[in-house]
């Protein structure tokens, strides 16, 4: 039996029937795991050891197949815990994410599997990761500039190709943001790059990126799992917007990969998998790469129902392989060090 934790939002708030961190959460209950919940604002240092306020999710008589009724029916007891007790810990968790947090999980990553890794999450947890895919030729890659200064943003938006370019701020989720601009929108674009720039008090980055054809049809969400090909559906936008989350109203439909997007799939996944980011969530329109989610990407729920699949299951196998090997190469170092001190006293 493993301890399996979970960074995630409110227990409460979640919607069961999409949700895909519910979904692993009751494969690991049915296979004997336990699982806790942990929230962000929670953790804490005892003697400086890192702990969380956890909220452990007690045994249950008969687990419900009814995603609903689980949710329902989940029964939680309030521990506090050291993390390294824990054997792995997954974020399920919307960015923005206080950045505080990976400082408190540095001191566990050696001693538990984290997915996805901490630092691999410092490298990705903002839009600006896909920079690191070495696509000078922008073959699977939008043309992209990422900036605060106002005349560079608009200079840029003159030179980008086409009569639209996207607008989006630099950290967010969920869509949030997004927008479509036309170029010959002189007079609103100034007021439009006040507002994203300087709109909360603070100077934000923001993207420009390239408006590819056929984005009004929406795009694909690719799930990742160990730098391999996952699943994919399509998300189409509600009536009037461009952005195709389902959060905002997007619609999931069933979805073929074709050769060339499995092939973008193989290019970026040795990196993904190179970085510690385990489970992402890849958009594409086409061929080209819009974002990859590393902190709480979904789509497993949507997945399974559209193909008759159960994504879920992999994720969890993947979680117990990890902490196998963990545990392995654990117990070999402990073999080894035992050794090395017999030789020594043997010496003596």
């Amino acid at each position: 039996m493993m301890h399996i934790g979970f960074i995630i939002e409110e227990w409460e708030n979640l919607t069961p029937a999409t949700n895909s961190t519910i979904l692993i959460i009751r494969e690991c209950l049915k296979r004997g795991h336990k699982v806790s919940l942990l929230y962000p604002e929670n953790l804490t240092v005892r003697n400086n050891i890192a702990y969380g306020h956890l909220k452990r999710i007690e045994p249950m008589d008969k687990i419900p197949d009814n995603i609903t009724q689980f949710h329902k029916k989940v029964v939680f007891k309030s521990v506090q815990t050291p993390l390294h007790a824990l054997d792995s810990l997954m974020f399920r968790k919307d960015p923005p994410i206080d950045p505080i947090i990976y400082n408190f999980l540095d001191s566990i990553k050696n001693e538990c599997v984290i997915i996805n890794d901490i630092d691999g999450i410092r490298k990705a947890n903002n839009k600006l990761y896909t920079t690191t895919f070495n696509d000078p030729g922008n073959s699977f890659l939008p043309i992209t500039y990422v900036s605060k200064n106002k005349n560079f943003i608009r200079q840029m938006i003159e030179d980008m190709p086409g009569e639209k370019v996207i607008l989006k701020p630099l950290v967010g989720s969920g869509g949030h943001g997004v927008i479509v601009l036309e170029k010959n929108a002189q007079s609103n674009i100034n007021s439009i790059l006040d507002f994203y720039i300087n709109g909360q008090g603070d100077s934000n980055y923001i993207i420009i990126q390239e408006y590819i054809e056929g984005a009004e049809e929406g795009d694909v969400r690719v799930l990742m799992l160990n730098g391999k090909f996952l699943g994919a559906y399509n998300r189409k936008p509600p009536e009037g917007d461009i952005r195709a989350n389902i959060q905002v109203g997007g619609t999931a439909h069933k979805y073929t990969m074709t050769d060339s997007q499995m092939a973008v799939c193989r290019k970026i996944g040795p990196r993904l998998a190179g970085d510690g980011l385990f489970f992402v969530g890849v958009d594409m329109i086409g061929d080209k790469i819009l974002e990859v989610n590393v902190l709480n990407p979904g789509g497993i729920s949507n997945i399974n129902k559209l193909n008759k699949v159960k994504l879920h299951p992999k994720v969890v196998d993947f979680i117990e392989e990890k902490v196998n090997e963990k545990h392995e190469k654990r117990a070999e170092l402990e073999y080894l060090l035992k050794r090395l001190n017999d030789l020594k006293q043997s010496d003596i």
